[in-house]
């Protein structure tokens, strides 16, 4: 059971007569700025900017890039508020996430519901008026998707729940190209379907580590509900469908040497670990065997280097 509003009010102001005063300004802001998921939206610029760079096939105007930035961490805080009111009673359920805002009461849902909506608008206007507006609706469809489609129709119907759901965050790489170009391509749906097939590898390996907040929260993420086996069974043939989209991007561009050549090796290094975790869930399904959060860790290096290695290569041709 979630608390009220006004449980919340009380359980401030108790806090508050505790501190002897209001609470204090600093608290205030970093529980909003918890509310965004910070380190969330770092990764979803981190596949926003190289894909400019690959787009304008060098250095790309500086104004784009910042505007682009600023609106796609509006858009995606907007996205990840949102997702925290609707999510409130699972987070509070799991040892992961019950230090979020919401569960420890330090923003009411009202407010934290105002608050997303209001990054939501002013993202759009952001992003149309100062980049343009098909850049605009990309993200406004990848906030609604996530929030939607996601976090309210998914997540706790369907263990296919970060599959589909994961494409949200695979709309950067189609709004860092169209920043630039004003229009789609090839290329950034060769980038976004690297991601989509990426995410549940990533994600997946992320939930074995915490399958028993997952079960306690009644979430039917793959992991909480399946063998440890059969989840690195499928994260085993995601990564290798993931590293073949990759190599994709070689004749699409068409780009340099550089760029397949990272993908090669990047690829072989993700398929290695991925085979390593298949092999000790074959072994054993104690969590302390699987060992996971190596997988887990690789994937967030893999990705960033791949859009690096994307952003690099015209330069080198």
């Amino acid at each position: 059971m979630t608390a009220t509003d006004p449980e919340i009010h009380a359980a401030q102001r108790a806090r508050s007569e505790v501190s002897g005063g209001r609470p204090r300004v600093a608290d205030v802001v970093g529980a909003y700025v918890g509310l965004m998921k910070p380190r969330i939206i770092e990764l979803l610029l981190l596949t926003t900017v190289p894909v400019m760079f690959l787009a304008a096939q060098g250095v790309p105007p500086l104004w784009p890039v910042i505007a682009t930035l600023v609106g796609g961490t509006l858009s995606a805080g907007s996205a990840n508020a949102l997702n925290c009111v609707f999510d409130a009673d699972i987070d509070q359920r799991m040892r992961r996430t019950r230090r979020r805002p919401l569960p420890r009461h330090a923003v009411t849902t009202r407010a934290a519901l105002w608050f997303g909506l209001t990054l939501a608008v002013v993202s759009t206007l952001w992003l149309g008026l100062l980049v343009n507006w098909l850049s605009a609706g990309l993200a406004l469809a990848a906030n609604v998707f996530y929030v939607v489609g996601y976090t309210m129709l998914l997540k706790r119907r369907t263990t296919q729940n970060i599959v589909w759901g994961g494409a949200a965050g695979c709309f950067p790489a189609l709004i860092g190209w169209t920043a630039v170009t004003g229009e789609l391509a090839w290329a950034p749906v060769v980038l976004f379907a690297v991601v989509f097939f990426w995410t549940p590898p990533h994600f997946w390996a992320l939930a074995i580590r915490y399958r028993e907040d997952y079960a306690a929260a009644d979430v039917p993420m793959l992991p909480a509900v399946a063998p440890a086996s059969v989840v690195a069974r499928k994260i085993l043939s995601y990564s290798y469908v993931m590293v073949a989209t990759s190599l994709l991007l070689w004749p699409v561009v068409p780009t340099g040497w550089f760029y397949p050549t990272a993908a090669a090796v990047l690829g072989a290094a993700f398929l290695v670990e991925a085979h390593l975790l298949h092999a000790r869930a074959q072994r054993s399904s104690e969590l302390a065997e699987l060992k996971p959060m190596r997988l887990f860790h690789w994937s967030n290096a893999y990705l960033a280097f791949l859009f690096v290695a994307a952003a690099v290569d015209p330069f080198l041709r």
